[in-house]
């Protein structure tokens, strides 16, 4: 009977603890959450919302990014092959975000740091991703991954 109640006593103390743990990541999320909602709300196709890639309008040479917010928009919207042809790295990004955020929130519920150890390589590796990205978009034949 005294290990229940002291059992019941650490989990009512726990509770407190835990939701102080989940605040960041709480936090995290309802800040994309909110940038989300308003780039499906306000839309990046219409012009003068947001401001041109300046590389884009500069060079003539499309960016990772260029074509994100297009790429958001039709996301919070459910057009997910519109969202893929505006930016397909983004969209992969979107899904990187909500495993990655789901894993911080699992180590921190569980009283673990809330790091994720990635090796060099792995840095690497998407830097080279990001970089062929953009290389590939911006020659002849990678048209199709023109925003």
């Amino acid at each position: 009977m005294r290990a229940e109640t002291e059992s019941a006593e650490t989990a009512r103390r726990g509770a407190p603890a835990l939701l102080a743990r989940l605040l960041v990541p709480a936090g995290v999320l309802a800040a994309v959450a909110g940038a989300f909602a308003y780039v499906g709300a306000v839309d990046p196709n219409e012009p003068g919302h947001y401001p041109a890639c300046p590389l884009l309008r500069l060079t003539g040479i499309y960016c990772p990014g260029c074509g994100g917010l297009r790429s958001a928009h039709a996301f919070v919207h459910g057009d997910f092959t519109a969202a893929l042809g505006a930016n397909a790295l983004a969209v992969a990004g979107y899904g990187l975000f909500a495993v990655l955020w789901a894993v911080w929130v699992v180590r921190v519920a569980r009283g673990r740091p809330p790091r994720i150890d990635l090796r060099p390589a792995q840095l690497w590796g998407a830097g080279v991703l990001v970089a062929v990205f953009t290389l590939v978009r911006n020659l002849p034949f990678g048209s199709w991954l023109h925003p």
